[in-house]
């Protein structure tokens, strides 16, 4: 054998010793940073989900007052709303029951019930009452300063004052 052979075979055993060590050492280094990776994506995971947590918290906490504000304001239209409507009801109501006064002139009784408005307003208004017909109906007192109106115009806005509440009641839940 040549000298550099000799000196190969001796170092054999040294070097295959080396490469075993270096092989287990990288193996050892490979499982340590699988072993920390592993950690570290644990610890990511954790995070990640403790931050998407904190996340939907602080959405919901500052969704709250927004949807208080919608959920008010959704209110106060559905109340305009069914105001609205009340209001529209009653003025049809008002109209109906404007128009079913008003429409008396056209009856046969009404000449009798012109009568009796004539003499309560006559009464009503005083000695020496002038009662004169209304253009629509009905009748006007005056005597001294005092005017009583019993025309079914202003007759039918008393029916209508006197029913408000009942009116609503029929125009409200």
């Amino acid at each position: 054998m040549t000298l550099l052979a000799d000196q190969r075979a001796a170092l054999e055993p040294a070097s295959a010793e080396l490469l075993r060590r270096a092989a287990q050492e990288a193996s050892d280094i490979l499982a340590k940073a699988s072993d920390d990776a592993d950690a570290l994506l644990a610890r990511a995971r954790r995070d990640a989900e403790a931050e998407v947590e904190r996340a939907r918290a602080d959405g919901a906490a500052q969704a709250e007052p927004v949807a208080a504000a919608e959920l008010g304001r959704s209110r106060r239209a559905a109340r305009s709303a069914v105001l609205g409507a009340e209001l529209r009801t009653h003025d049809e109501l008002a109209a109906q029951i404007r128009s079913a006064v008003l429409g008396l002139r056209d009856e046969p009784g009404y000449p009798a019930l012109r009568d009796r408005l004539a003499a309560m307003a006559s009464r009503q208004a005083g000695t020496g009452a002038q009662v004169t017909e209304h253009p629509e109906g009905g009748v006007i007192a005056r005597a001294d300063g005092v005017v009583v109106d019993c025309s079914l115009p202003r007759l039918a806005d008393r029916a209508v004052e006197e029913l408000g509440a009942r009116i609503a009641g029929l125009c409200g839940p």
